[in-house]
């Protein structure tokens, strides 16, 4: 059994690794089905619609239905901590306000449900039927629904929201250069933070299973299979965050200031600007993210096979098991606790001396009938009928104690 588990290991390795395919197509540049490229004309699509109301925020206006101010609250919140985010990702500052222009680089307009932000699109430029964000990068406008596409789909509102200004903001890192759609997709992807979990699931299944795609043929177009573009997502994210690490950050905004066009002049291509950068090809990329992702994921069949999985629920069952236990025996301890007090209460009780205060006369029998109570015949001291006692007694407090009254001084 654990050699057949190592030779499986061994074959996902081997497929993982190997190198792309050569009969890939050549990537060509198309934008990304949430980010599409549209003439600086359609600026005019950049108004608060009728029953809206807006934020101003100097670099980012948000449009949105009045009644839905609780709910486009969080993204107003943070807008400004993201655009730090992405300013630091990118290595440069993004997004800025223009004083020469009127209006701010940025216009969000916050639909209710899909439809309502299809209407609200470019004319000509309809988001995506499975969207539920569009970013038209290149005048600045981001289109957001807050129903979800399908009813009970997971949505996240503020996670649409950075993906697709993540988009915007890329595009204005390099100044509006081609890049490639898995890096464009990637890099939303990652920055935005969205479902990670759901993400290291797909792609461990496509690595083990030898799903990876060529990134070649994700330039080409994301695939129409739901299962697949959620690996070709997931598999761009990645490799956006490989790019990323730490020890090449500076590599990755050297990549960005190539591509940018500067002072009329157009930047460099795209992959040559790759390889100026970071001193490799992007063919040599891929092959050594796949070699990456094979020694990240491979080991995870191990770790979800069924006896890994009947050993853990045995693991978590014993130690529920062990804290009802414990739960158990604190709480007998403390009844026994308590009715030990009840005891002892009781006890005193019993043993008390009883002693009563009286107070001579009329005065002593209504009190005692004011609070509820008759007066104990036996415990007033009898006087013949008729007779008062001595002013000097009038009102003085007397105790009766084993049957002998005695007078309070």
């Amino acid at each position: 059994m654990a050699l057949a588990l190592l030779l499986s290991l061994g074959l996902g390795v081997s497929s993982v690794v190997a190198a792309p395919e050569a009969g890939a197509p050549k990537a060509v540049y198309t934008p990304p089905h949430d980010a599409p490229q549209v003439p600086p004309e359609l600026v005019a699509a950049r108004k608060v619609p009728t029953g809206f109301t807006s934020y101003q925020g100097g670099w980012l206006t948000i449009a949105y239905p009045v009644a839905m101010r609780d709910k486009v609250q969080p993204l107003i919140a943070e807008a400004d901590s993201f655009r730090k985010v992405l300013a630091s990702a990118l290595g440069r500052p993004v997004l800025l306000a223009d004083e020469k222009k009127s209006s701010p680089p940025v216009w969000v307009i916050v639909a209710r449900s899909p439809g309502e932000m299809a209407s609200l699109a470019p004319e000509g430029y309809p988001p995506p039927a499975y969207a539920s964000g569009v970013a038209y990068s290149s005048i600045g406008l981001v289109l957001l629904t807050i129903d979800p596409v399908h009813p009970g789909q997971p949505h996240v509102l503020e996670e649409v929201f950075r993906h697709e200004l993540a988009h915007v903001a890329l595009y204005d890192a390099v100044g509006g250069a081609h890049v490639p759609r898995w890096f464009n997709e990637g890099f939303a992807v990652h920055v935005s933070g969205e479902s990670s979990l759901a993400r290291l699931q797909t792609l461990w299944m496509a690595t083990v299973g030898n799903g990876l795609i060529p990134l070649s043929r994700i330039d080409a177009g994301f695939p129409a299979d739901s299962d697949k573009a959620a690996v070709a997502y997931a598999q761009s994210a990645d490799i956006v965050r490989y790019l990323l690490r730490r020890q090449d950050s500076e590599r990755f905004s050297s990549l960005l200031e190539r591509v940018r066009p500067k002072a009329g002049e157009a930047g460099q291509p795209f992959e040559a600007a790759f390889n100026d950068a970071f001193g490799t090809s992007l063919g040599q990329l891929e092959y050594e993210w796949r070699a990456d992702a094979a020694k990240r994921y491979t080991f995870w069949p191990v770790l979800f096979s069924g006896g890994f999985v009947w050993a853990g629920a045995l693991v978590l069952f014993g130690l529920a098991w062990r804290r009802r236990r414990k739960h158990h025996f604190e709480t007998l301890a403390r009844w026994e606790r308590e009715e030990a007090e009840e005891d002892r209460r009781r006890a005193l009780a019993q043993s008390a001396v009883r002693v009563h205060i009286v107070v001579p006369g009329a005065e002593s029998s209504i009190a005692l009938r004011e609070m509820g109570a008759e007066p104990d015949i036996d415990d007033v001291e009898e006087r013949p009928s008729g007779e008062m006692a001595p002013p000097s007694e009038r009102g003085v407090p007397k105790v009766r104690h084993e049957g002998s009254w005695h007078t309070l001084h």
